[in-house]
């Protein structure tokens, strides 16, 4: 029996080399999620680690368990103000556009690896869609500055098609092993499914937050151990009901993260070290899995798939799923491009391993290697397309304010972030020229590295970023003032 020190010591010595080897690279730009997986790689029975784990049932525990806790970060680091108008376009994108990138993926599938139309459809299903993880980490890289509503957008699809893929992946095994009779079956199971996950995620947030701020710990640490055992209970719960338990914790992550509950400022820090611990141990974990040897078989087709992917259907699905009016061509071919895959495809990879579907191995190898390419040609070059596409915008750091404020129960003010944008009629004019609301304060201002504390008389600058103190009631007519002052103009 392996002694739990020398667990610890792999597991610890793992996680540190992940992390000292992505601080090592940060200035060459290379993603995260190749780096995580290298090191899983390296430590793997193929590499100079030699060590052998082949257990798929473990493999996708820990990356249920990562994906839950990374959606719901995600949710929690996700302002509904920002991305609520693009809510309806996010929303097509992770239905309508994870259906029709399946599809597309599924017959060219069929044609190059000669496989059945169902097992296609099902390469086609775990392949559809875009990866949190890796979105999450690229789009929040400070390198990386898009365009308003770019960015809100697809850290919202991105957050919100896995259960689509999800879904299609159990439905496709379903219809090869026979436990699904017909596609009229799999529409109804989707709509229960999407149903139930989006009322118990609504439902659970707000019972969360309730309950948070309703508790009286004396230590503050409890707080986010009792939210992540709430976290995780939401998952559990939902999927126990025959819903999708991924779409519950995201819903119930943005609910939280967009309320004001005691202690937020430290459950925010908290889960996002968590997300990242997360991404870790599921990319290392994957890494480990895999053989490369296996994956080295599969070349040929894996690059026609990649290729397929990248340039042909997730465009037309893109370009589909958005109406015309919506975003111009530039804008949708990065949409297109930002269509990264990462650890959710290869976990939904184990899927048809433990069900024992034909070919399982050939799905799985494939899935690894596409992934492989879309972080090394798409991941790698978001910033310089983003370039070449004209969307990008001026970096707009976000501050480490020398104050905090902590929400006291049955409070009725926020304290929020407000930023003075390129080109924005707010910049120039004095504080008591915005016409802000009788009880709104702008408590702080940042203005590159240094912090003002300013008075009515105080001139805005662009760039300048803004600590505001609002009463709830006002929190919309504040941003209808900054949102309208923002002359933000499309090509």
């Amino acid at each position: 029996m392996i002694g739990i020190e020398y667990i610890l010591l792999v597991v610890s010595t793992l996680i540190l080399g992940s992390v000292a080897i992505a601080r090592a690279t940060h200035n060459l730009g290379v993603p995260t999620l190749l780096l995580f997986l290298a090191v899983g790689m390296l430590a793997g029975s193929e590499g100079p680690g030699g060590i052998h784990f082949s257990d798929t049932g473990l493999a996708q525990s820990v990356g249920v368990i990562a994906l839950v806790l990374i959606l719901f970060s995600g949710g929690l680091d996700t302002n509904w103000h920002d991305v609520r108008p693009v809510a309806g376009q996010a929303f097509r994108l992770a239905t309508l556009g994870v259906v029709l990138t399946a599809a597309a993926v599924g017959a060219f599938v069929t044609l190059v690896l000669d496989f059945s139309m169902l097992e296609g459809m099902l390469v086609g299903a775990v392949i559809s869609s875009t990866d949190a993880a890796a979105v999450f980490s690229v789009l929040r890289s400070k390198n990386i500055h898009l365009r308003h509503p770019l960015k809100p957008l697809l850290e919202l699809e991105s957050g919100s098609n896995d259960p689509m893929a999800v879904f299609l992946t159990i439905g496709m095994i379903g219809l090869i092993t026979g436990s699904l009779s017909s596609g009229c079956g799999l529409i109804i199971q989707f709509i229960l499914q999407m149903g139930i996950g989006l009322a118990l995620g609504y439902l659970f947030g707000n019972l969360l937050v309730w309950t948070i701020n309703h508790l009286k710990f004396s230590y503050e640490g409890i707080y986010s151990v009792f939210t992540l055992a709430f976290a995780a209970f939401i998952y559990s719960i939902t999927t126990l009901a025959n819903g999708s338990g991924f779409l519950a914790v995201y819903i119930a992550g943005i609910y939280l993260g967009n309320s004001t509950v005691v202690q937020k400022r430290s459950l925010l820090r908290f889960f996002d070290g968590l997300a990242w611990l997360s991404q870790i141990g599921m990319f290392v974990t994957l890494g480990l899995f895999v053989n490369p040897s296996e994956v080295v078989a599969i070349l040929v087709p894996g690059i026609l798939i990649s290729l397929f992917l990248m340039f042909a259907a997730r465009p037309a699905s893109v370009f589909l799923s958005l109406l015309p009016k919506e975003y111009n061509w530039r804008e949708k071919l990065f949409i297109s491009w930002v269509g990264l895959r990462g650890a959710a495809p290869i976990i939904l990879a184990t899927f048809p391993l433990l069900a024992n579907v034909s070919n399982a191995g050939i799905i799985f190898n494939s899935v690894f290697f596409i992934v492989l390419t879309s972080a090394l040609l798409q991941g790698w070059s978001i910033p310089s397309v983003a370039r070449l596409l004209r969307v990008d915008a001026p970096p707009q750091p976000r501050l480490r304010y020398p104050i905090e404020s902590v929400p006291a129960e049955g409070a009725d003010t926020e304290l929020v972030d407000l930023s003075v944008p390129r080109g924005s009629a707010v910049a120039g004019k004095t504080i008591i020229e915005l016409g802000l609301p009788e009880q709104s304060l702008i408590a702080l201002i940042g203005r590159g590295e240094q912090f003002i504390v300013p008075s009515g008389s105080t001139i805005l600058e662009e760039g300048d970023t803004l600590l505001v103190i609002v009463k709830k009631t006002d929190l919309p007519e504040v941003h209808r003032i900054f949102s309208e002052a923002a002359g933000q103009r499309r090509l």
